[in-house]
């Protein structure tokens, strides 16, 4: 347990249980990186700041730790297309020599956020979940239909993309709600930049730090302006809301294959060639923004269409 858990900080004084999960992906280091060092920061803060005050409690979990390990996305399946109530019975319910890899995950990951939740009994529970991108070209969230979620996703400075539950299925966004966990629950995720990318490391420390501010863990007084300058300058020229419109789905046998060079947020045009399979040339169904495009082996979504929203 303690493998997975990369750090948790509270004071005791009452507030929301926020929850932080880096490399649900294996090949996405980054929210993992940030988290220790958001930890560190924390950790540190008292020290030169007297008048800091936490309420509630941050705990920081490594999603697939097998995968972060090969830095790879996953071993057998996406881990993040794995959360519905039904697989997770599965899960619990079968012995741990009939559950590969993501099984195995699953099931320590979610036990370990089953155990938080009853250690602390926070009154609300807010998850974030930390993610990269193949592509580069900008920082984004990821809201659920939620209005907290997406207000607190606008709150971290960065665009913000709805109805991307609509187009996959099976993520932490989908499972975490209050439904499903029997208390108060609120789901985000922020997307901190590519993979490989140095900056996505303090993109992901801005957000987290931001993220603590719009729930009620630390005063706005005690945050630093440099991390909203920081994510506001990756947002430069971004549109602020957005909403899906197409999700390109990726089979077993496809042998799909992006066309090079294309970033987030790059405007395309209806009937672009994006990319072949199997079958041929695939093009834009729509005038729009691309996000998203998959430019590694791993994965089962080819690209996403996103268009801007003028009001929030």
């Amino acid at each position: 347990m303690s493998e997975r858990i990369i750090g948790t900080y509270t004071e005791g004084n009452p507030g929301p249980l926020l929850i932080c999960i880096g490399g649900i992906h294996g090949n996405e280091p980054a929210g993992v990186q940030a988290l220790e060092r958001v930890f560190q920061l924390i950790d540190e803060e008292p020290e030169k700041n007297p008048q800091f005050e936490f309420f509630g409690t941050l705990v920081g979990l490594r999603g697939n730790i097998t995968a972060l390990e090969k830095k790879e996305r996953y071993i057998i399946k996406d881990l993040n297309r794995q959360w519905t109530p039904k697989n997770i019975r599965r899960i619990e319910n079968s012995p741990i020599n009939e559950l590969d890899a993501e099984d195995r995950e699953m099931k320590a990951l979610y036990t370990c956020i089953r155990e938080c939740i009853n250690t602390y009994q926070p009154e609300k529970l807010i998850l974030m979940d930390l993610h990269t991108t193949t592509a580069h070209g900008g920082i984004f969230s990821i809201a659920t239909d939620e209005r907290e979620s997406q207000v607190i996703a606008t709150e971290l400075n960065a665009p913000v993309v709805r109805g991307m539950l609509e187009g996959i299925d099976g993520t932490t966004l989908h499972y975490f709600n209050t439904k499903n966990t029997g208390i108060d629950t609120v789901a985000v995720c922020f997307e901190s930049g590519q993979h490989d990318d140095l900056d996505s490391v303090d993109n992901a420390v801005a957000a987290i730090i931001n993220c603590l501010r719009s729930v009620g863990c630390v005063a706005s007084h005690n945050i630093e302006n440099k991390h909203d300058d920081r994510l506001i300058k990756y947002s430069a020229n971004l549109p602020k809301i957005t909403d899906l419109v197409y999700c390109h789905d990726i089979h077993e046998g496809d042998d799909f294959v992006m066309q090079p060079g294309y970033d987030n947020f790059q405007f395309i045009k209806k009937d672009e060639l994006l990319a072949h399979d199997r079958n041929g040339e695939i093009r834009s169904k729509a005038d729009g923004l691309i996000l998203m495009p998959l430019y590694q082996k791993q994965g089962n979504d080819g690209f996403f269409l996103i268009k801007k929203v003028e009001n929030f």
